[in-house]
């Protein structure tokens, strides 16, 4: 396969640090090629969004000169809005459900360090048959090694992931504790655990069947995890960062009030990690 078929695309600042830094991922150099943004380029076949949500409205800008009527959209960001975000700008026939499930990547700058790549989960809303453009990138990620899965019912996997996220990642920012925290405390566990019930309640009332047993799951990939490895959101909070609170308690609130729902763990979280948002920003990002 031709390496330069995969590029990042970029503006600003973010072009010229990969430009000329490139990537470091397990102490092994990659000087992947950076499209700038503004730049007149072929179309691409496939684009994978990869990004913070506060970032995803400036970088769909960013994409147009590369999406035609054959571009399709991958989307492996956190939250459950990304992909209608994406299809209002280019339309929702242009996109796939996507998520990553069990990457314990640690990030500073242009860095990357993990042990485990995780399994990318993605597909149309149902896949008892499969599509053409579900097909098309399936042979594409087995040509380059991308470990995936495409299950029957993506919608489910996607509330799952949330489950995970709005649990592991929110918990762990609060606590400030690795992965071994959650593989070995039973009281960290017990957070974790209720602040996702109260996704699967709302989960439930939006017609998705979450279950305990999908917690159960979640253990199966935390504890091959690295111990030693922090979740994005601790990550986001030590580097003085902005979260993606929002996307996870924010949106469970946000749910919970819809329906009815008390949602107190999150309500919680939600309100810890705005406070500690708001003591880095005020110091300047430092610890």
């Amino acid at each position: 396969m031709d390496r330069s078929c995969v590029s990042f695309v970029a503006s600003g600042d973010r072009y010229h640090r990969l430009t000329e830094e490139g990537l470091v991922v397990n102490n092994k150099h990659y000087a992947i090629p950076v499209i700038a943004a503004e730049h007149q380029s072929q179309p691409a076949d496939m684009i994978i969004v990869a990004l913070k949500q506060p970032n995803l409205e400036k970088a769909l800008l960013d994409l147009k000169n590369l999406v035609d009527d054959n571009t399709i959209f991958l989307s492996i960001m956190n939250g459950l809005d990304s992909e209608s975000v994406i299809g209002s700008v280019y339309g929702s026939e242009k996109v796939l459900l996507a998520t990553a499930v069990g990457i314990d990547a640690q990030r500073r700058r242009n860095v990357v360090n993990y042990s485990k790549g995780g399994t990318i989960y993605f597909g149309e809303v149902d896949n008892t048959s499969l599509t053409e453009r579900v097909k098309a990138i399936q042979a594409f990620f087995d040509r380059t090694g991308i470990t995936y899965k495409t299950p029957v019912d993506m919608q489910h996997v996607m509330w799952w992931k949330f489950m995970i996220n709005v649990g592991i990642n929110q918990v762990s920012a609060v606590l400030s504790a690795p992965y071994s925290i959650f593989q070995s405390s039973p009281h960290a566990q017990e957070i974790m655990e209720s602040t996702m019930l109260e996704v699967i309640s709302v989960a439930a009332r939006e017609g998705i069947n979450l279950t305990e047993d999908d917690i159960q799951k979640w253990y199966t990939f935390m504890n091959s995890l690295d111990p030693a490895g922090k979740t994005s959101m601790l990550q986001d909070i030590e580097a003085g960062r902005p979260t993606e609170v929002d996307i996870f308690g924010g949106k469970v609130i946000e749910l919970g009030a819809k329906h009815n729902i008390p949602t107190p763990f999150n309500n919680f979280l939600y309100n810890a990690i705005k406070v500690l948002e708001q003591r880095r920003s005020d110091s300047g990002g430092k610890r």
